[in-house]
């Protein structure tokens, strides 16, 4: 991905159908002569580096380049153009998100930050919002079952996300930003190498008066005032080459926020009501890993990773105007891992293997029956490459202290139709362990609840020829034993199908990208439709280069979907929308860039998750510095 995006709000069908056509010319008519690349590299797809045009797998690989160029203010807002990928935040700037990848809920995906899950063991979630943007080299992102890969959980996919890299020589940079809603951007790095030690030290700090995290006046917690966020984050990472075949690296973020909601306390003892009650979110992730890189053999390397993830989710509420405390909640999650991977080269082929070990404790304000579990994992996979086809096998057991051992596999093949015409499919099965709020969370757990075992099937055509890239996935996950996320209700089963297409190409100084993506996730025997996921989304990004400046934008379109009411016992259908986003970014001289965005430019009217808003029109403008 080599465009400039900016997350588009607007209904605009002349507009759009301009847009359109002026992109399917540009897709007929690509350049004839494109200058030769090597082509990136993707890990996450297989664990092992593969470059990315000769992965099996549904993939996107986002890069810094990618990311510099975006003006996004935010890891979801970035996530939310990509395809497969819908993401439901409940209202605000920065508040809590939850990510749906092909139509599966945030807790069947699985996040991992530099190697490491994180994540909530309560709510299955991973904290989104509480990553920063400006401290991350690059993402992956593996679509479809993946669990014989990396294990529970992993329904969906995963979203891998890599920090920041130390570099050759010294590398100063820093950026400031301001825009609508009070929102205000300032963030600093250090990265280089002394000898053998190379360093990437990095901060950030956010922070905006917000908007009202509700929208509607019925709702039981409604308060027309503006809700706020505050985020800092600070991030290291050391590496140290011990000789021309080991390596250390040492990596640590840690990301504070803080923001509004409209919420009261259970119980209640200061009676607040929702106009006296000030209700404050503190999450915070700390991450930390150690990493050996060992080459002991020519065909023989292994990777140990030592790592843990924390997760702690805080609410206060205090009583206005006083500042009483009336209430406070918690429910942090410690994980940590132990993972030692060996990869075996086979003349052209290559077999893993795997151990790891990983636990899950949790410590909250709510007494849960249960309060940790183990997963001892067992993982070996054979990757076969040949001129004109290709395979990878896994397979892995998993040892959960609470449900016992499951096994899972997959299967992956691709065969080369034409030059730069390929076909891919896929088989494998999956299986997610219930979280501790679906078990033990009072008057809602069900500790009666088994793990959901999956199925996944996938069919694909890619095409790529010199900047020109196609793809097309059809995809069938059947779910037993599904978990109804509102009324955790273990249903007989849930199917989860869709259809996938992207086209990317670049002509002249102009890059073009779009994508469009048919979701229809239905649990069964009642074959509803899962809620706050849309059946079609169609994203279109351009981005045209004038010398020192470019130009962009991306318009976004969404059909309706549908979300549990007020009561909880019925449903709403949330109306389809249209967004429209533009910018510029001016390099100003080598070191200095300033970019200028304006964000829901006609000033659609949507809502993503039932009574939540999200923001209107708004403007933020940079400037970076970097030498």
């Amino acid at each position: 991905m080599k465009n400039v995006f900016i997350f588009v709000r607007n209904r605009a069908p002349l507009r759009l159908s301009v847009f359109a056509c002026a992109m399917s010319g540009a897709l007929l008519a690509h350049a004839q002569s494109p200058t030769a690349q090597l082509s990136p590299v993707m890990v996450t797809a297989s664990r092992v580096a593969t470059p990315l045009v000769d992965v099996l797998a549904d993939v996107t690989l986002i890069d810094r380049t990618t990311l510099d160029l975006a003006g996004q203010g935010s890891l979801r807002d970035v996530l939310a153009q990509q395809p497969g990928v819908q993401l439901v935040s409940n209202g605000g700037y920065r508040s809590s998100t939850s990510v749906f990848l092909r139509g599966a809920s945030s807790s069947q995906t699985i996040v991992m930050v530099d190697g490491v899950r994180v994540g909530s063991a309560t709510s299955g979630g991973a904290p989104l919002e509480n990553i920063p943007l400006d401290r991350i080299e690059r993402i992956e992102i593996l679509r479809g079952a993946a669990s014989a890969l990396y294990g529970p959980d992993a329904v969906g996919g995963v979203i891998q996300i890599f920090t920041r890299e130390p570099t050759d020589g010294l590398h100063l940079s820093a950026s400031i930003g301001a825009g609508s809603d009070g929102q205000r951007q300032g963030s600093a790095s250090l990265r280089g190498s002394a000898g053998v030690v190379g360093y990437s030290l990095g901060v950030s700090r956010e922070q905006a008066t917000g908007i009202s995290v509700l929208n509607n006046p019925a709702a039981s917690n409604f308060n027309p005032d503006k809700d706020s966020f505050t985020s800092e984050s600070v991030d290291a990472k050391l590496t140290a080459k011990l000789s021309q075949d080991h390596k250390l690296t040492l990596g640590v973020l840690r990301s504070n926020s803080e923001y509004q909601f409209d919420g009261r306390p259970f119980p209640n003892p200061l009676a607040l009501t929702r106009l006296t009650a000030d209700a404050v979110a503190r999450p915070v992730l700390n991450n930390r890993y150690l990493k050996w890189d060992a080459q002991w053999l020519a065909y023989w390397k292994s990777t140990v990773i030592l790592g843990a993830s924390d997760e702690d989710s805080v609410s206060e509420y205090f009583r206005v105007p006083d500042r009483a405390l009336g209430g406070r909640s918690q429910f942090n999650t410690q994980r940590t891992q132990a993972t030692w991977q060996n990869d075996f080269a086979i003349g052209k082929d290559v077999l893993s293997v795997l151990l790891e070990n990983r636990s899950e404790v949790v410590d909250s304000s709510t007494n849960y029956q249960v309060k940790e579990r183990d997963i001892r994992s067992a993982m070996a996979s054979y990757a076969l490459n040949r001129d004109q086809w290709s395979a990878l096998l896994v397979a892995r057991n998993d040892k959960n202290s609470q449900f016992g051992s499951f096994n899972n596999w997959a299967l992956s093949g691709g065969y080369k139709l034409s030059q730069g015409l390929r076909a891919v499919a896929s088989l494998g099965t999956s299986f997610q362990a219930p979280s501790f709020n679906q078990l033990y969370f009072p008057d809602f757990g069900n500790a009666g609840l088994t793990p959901q075992r999956n199925r996944a099937t996938e069919l694909g055509l890619r095409y790529n020829a010199g900047n020109l890239n196609l793809g097309a996935v059809v995809y069938h996950n059947e779910i037993q034993g599904f978990i109804l996320p509102a009324t955790n209700v273990q249903s007989a089963l849930a199917v989860l199908r869709g259809v996938t297409l992207s086209a990317s190409t670049q002509v002249g100084n102009t890059d073009y990208s779009a994508s469009f993506d048919y979701a229809d996730p239905r649990s069964q025997p009642n074959d509803l439709r899962l809620v706050r996921v849309a059946k079609h989304v169609l994203n279109l990004q351009a981005r045209h280069r004038l010398g020192d400046v470019s130009v962009f934008g991306e318009f976004k379109l969404s059909s309706n979907r549908e979300d549990n009411n007020l009561a909880f016992n019925g449903r709403d259908t949330l109306a389809g929308y249209g967004l429209l986003n533009v910018g510029a970014s001016w390099k100003v001289r080598k070191d200095l860039t300033l970019l200028a965005r304006i964000n829901n430019l006609t000033d659609a009217r949507y809502s993503l998750a039932n009574t939540y808003s999200t923001p209107g029109r708004n403007a933020f403008v940079s400037l970076s510095w970097a030498m």
